[in-house]
Formats: C-alpha cells, structure tokens, sequence
C-alpha cells in the first residue's frame, strides 16, 4: 500500500499537469507572455554584458512564453488537495490511506512550493510586462535574494521550534549538532539553491534534473519510512514530467522563475525533512556546479581580468565551443541520474 500511495499521486500528478496545459498554452501566447528583447545582462555588478550568451539566444528568448512552471505546482496542488477532499468527504481506510497531507512531512514543503513559486510567479510577470527597454526585468536580484532568505528563516524557525530539529547528519560519521544555528545554516542552504535557479536555460535541462533529484529524495525518504514525504517528492516529479513533455525541443514555453524558484527552495526543505542535507551536493550535483562554476567565472574577472569559460552558467559554455544544446541536455541527465544513485546509497548507508 505504501508504494501505491507514492505512485498513485506521481501518476495523477503527470496527468493532471497534461490536462493543463492546453489551457495554460492558449492563455500564455494569446497574451504574449516572453520577453520582448532577446538575451539578458551580467549580474554580480558585472558591466561587462554577455555578448556570447545573447548570440547564442537571440532567436530563442522572444516568441516562447515563460511561466510554464505553473504546471508543475498548480498540478502538485491539485493533486494533494484532492487525495486531502477525497479523504475528507469520503472517509474509508483507502482514501485516508492516500491522503498525504500531513503536518509533520508535508505542510512545510507545500507552504515553500506555493509561497515561493507565487514570489517567481510575479518576478515572471514583472518580467513580460517589461517593454522592452531594457534586456532585464522582473523583480530586482536584490529583493529576490532578501525574499529567498525570508522564506528560509520562517522554514528553519519551523524545524527549530516546531519540529525540534537542531543537527544535521553528518554521511557515515554521526550527528553534528547546531543549535540555534541551525536557523542561518538552513537559510544559507536555499539561498545557494536558489543561485542555481540559472540551470533552467536551455530546453529540457532544467526538467530532467529536477525530476532526477526528486526521485532520489522520494527514494530516500521512502526507506526512512517517511511515506507522506515520499509521495510528496513523487507528486513533484510527475508534475515536472508533464511540464517537462511540452519543454522538450522546441520547447512550448520555459519553466522560468514560478517553477525554478518554487523547485528550489521546496528541494531545501526536503532534504532537511530527510536529515540528508549533506549529500544535497551530490544528488543535486549539476546544480551546485552551475553555482561553484559562476564564482569561478566571476571571481576570474575580478581577481584576474580573465575569463575561466566562454560563457557562465557552464551549460552555455558547452554550447559555445559547439556541442548543440540537445547534446549538453542529455548529457546532464546522465550525470544526474548517476551522482543522484551515488547520494542515495550514501544517504541509505548513513
């Protein structure tokens, strides 16, 4: 029965994602929901522009709407609320059985996916409504960053006081215990999430990746026995495998911030609810090493006048020196899957 309640929500998810989509589809391009001018600017008080990313991009920015994130949080959504209904209209041993919503596995991470996809939500908006003067729009990075963290200190204040939750588990040696730390350590922990939000630029990676490291945590947090917490993370990637069968190439719309934002910081939650935040960087290892290759190109510019890679995030640099975008694509869901599997037996081992 416990794997029934992990692949039923997975399914009904997926397919309520597809059910969506026509309506989504028609809303976003009657109302012309992209950008309208190609491209983007550097950030981190970068002035330097990003010539090789806009060559790169100037056909494929324009013309495809963003926010189709909203399938994968609005078909999450649907999907508890209605194993929560059925449960709650129809009381039986089936349906209480499925109902999943449960306040010490799933509130947290459903408030984090909700509020945070909301936030991306009108960055998203901010950002098509731009005229077009500018190749940047959206909400600035600044406030972006203080919200992320605010969203981080209301989800460590909840594990420290209302779950009890202290330390973190160190792979294979024990318990490291925080305290009141633990507050600030989870709020650095989203953030940095939240800096790998730069994966969703090419079509169909950002998807594949997400939907690897959400299997690997419902994987984990199933043989921990946390089932509510298991088909959460199922629920989540068969709303991603729904967004994801329309953003394969050429992608109908992009994931954008509503969904990347949302993904992220829901990911911290969980990985934390799993007491395996540790090895987050492995299973979710394409993400921190879009971030770590960032610093690199940043801090080079800075401290060296030079460039590391022709273009930062890494994935557009193996774009620049040729590799087409569906190579690079396929070969970072390869490598997902294969440090995802490494986590897990880590964490499995711990």
């Amino acid at each position: 029965m416990d794997a029934l309640k992990i692949l039923i929500p997975w399914t009904v998810a997926f397919f309520t994602g597809i059910a969506l989509t026509p309506f989504l589809t028609h809303f976003l391009y009657k109302n012309k929901m992209w950008k309208k001018k190609a491209g983007k600017e550097a950030g981190l008080g970068d002035k330097s522009g990003t010539p090789i990313f806009n060559e790169l991009h100037k056909e494929k920015d324009t013309g495809t709407p963003r926010m189709g994130g909203v399938i994968i949080w609005a078909s999450s959504l649907i999907t508890i609320f209605l194993f929560w209904l059925a449960s709650f209209l129809f009381p039986n041993e089936l349906t209480t059985k499925l109902d999943f919503m449960s306040r010490s596995q799933t509130w947290l991470p459903l408030f984090t996916l909700v509020t945070a996809s909301l936030l991306g939500l009108v960055d998203d908006l901010a950002l098509v409504l731009n005229k077009g003067k500018y190749i940047a729009g959206g909400l600035p990075l600044k406030l972006r960053i203080i919200l992320v963290l605010l969203i981080g200190a209301i989800g460590g204040w909840w594990f420290y006081s209302k779950l009890g939750v202290s330390s973190i588990n160190i792979p294979l040696d024990g318990v490291l215990e925080l305290g009141i730390l633990f507050i600030p350590f989870f709020m650095m922990v989203m953030l940095s999430l939240f800096a790998s939000g730069v994966i969703d630029g090419i079509d169909g990676l950002s998807g594949g990746v997400m939907a690897t490291i959400f299997s690997a945590y419902a994987g984990i947090a199933f043989f921990q026995g946390q089932i509510d917490l298991a088909a959460f993370c199922a629920m989540i990637v068969g709303g991603i495998l729904a967004f994801l069968w329309f953003n394969i190439p050429p992608a109908r719309f992009y994931m954008s911030e509503t969904g990347i934002l949302g993904l992220t910081t829901t990911l911290t939650v969980v990985a934390f609810l799993t007491g395996h935040v540790l090895v987050l960087p492995i299973i979710a290892f394409p993400l921190f090493a879009t971030v770590l290759g960032n610093i690199i190109q940043v801090s080079s510019k800075k401290i060296r006048g030079k460039k590391v890679f022709r273009v930062a995030p890494i994935h557009h640099h193996f774009e620049a020196i040729g590799w087409p975008s569906y190579k690079v694509v396929m070969r970072y869901w390869i490598i997902s899957v294969i440090f995802a599997i490494l986590g897990m037996i880590i964490a499995l081992l711990s």
